[in-house]
């Protein structure tokens, strides 16, 4: 496939961006490769360079920055992001796309997979595996309980995770170096934001959203 498109590969792991570079040029022989192995290197090649789509590992060097996606789109706002992570989809992808990704995918996917969610980010603007579109049509019908849930920030959703499989406040601190007043600020945020008052309301919650 020749498209003459330019593609941006933002990951830390100068293995990942080398492989998935040599993956791409098998379909997409004209296109131009940037790499780069950070978020600032990024932004300075989106800043001179067109781009018309990012491959977006959404956490580098163990921080996870979901709102890199604001300051890119406010670059470009053309530009396609596909959010290539090692994060479940199941329990992030929808997240993804809602702060701002066009598309998800999994690391651990197939050679064919990258391939076709290219393909279909240029053809049709958007990537979303059969199980990403069911939670996307799930959450057009059941709206209120989903937004809520997925309003969380990062930090809230993976502290609610980790209440639901029961962690206490001095484990999760342990587990997250934080401060055991900081876990509680969390969970009184979690609650309020989903309008529970437990443990057992959060998960009940998660359960009903596939979570």
């Amino acid at each position: 496939m020749s498209l003459g498109k330019n593609i941006l590969l933002v990951d830390d792991h100068l293995v990942v961006r080398k492989g998935v570079e040599l993956i791409l040029r098998e379909d997409f022989s004209d296109a131009n490769i940037y790499s780069t192995e950070d978020y600032e290197e990024a932004i300075e090649v989106i800043k001179v360079a067109k781009i018309d789509l990012i491959l977006l590992d959404i956490n580098i060097n163990g921080i996870e920055n979901i709102k890199i996606m604001n300051r890119i789109k406010a670059l470009q706002k053309d530009v396609k992001i596909l959010v290539f992570s090692s994060h479940e989809e199941k329990q992030y992808g929808l997240r993804y796309m809602q702060a701002g990704a066009d598309g998800y995918l999994n690391k651990f996917c197939s050679e064919s997979i990258i391939i076709s969610a290219v393909k279909e980010i240029f053809n049709k603007g958007i990537y979303c595996s059969t199980e990403l579109k069911e939670k996307l049509s799930s959450k057009s019908r059941n709206k209120s309980a989903s937004t809520s849930i997925h309003g969380l920030s990062n930090r809230e959703f993976e502290i609610a995770q980790l209440l639901i499989n029961g962690y206490g406040n001095l484990e999760i601190s342990n587990k997250l170096e934080i401060q055991t007043s900081t876990v509680s600020t969390y969970k009184n945020r979690i609650f309020e934001k989903l309008s529970i008052n437990n443990i057992v309301a959060l998960a009940d919650l998660f359960k009903e959203n596939n979570l």
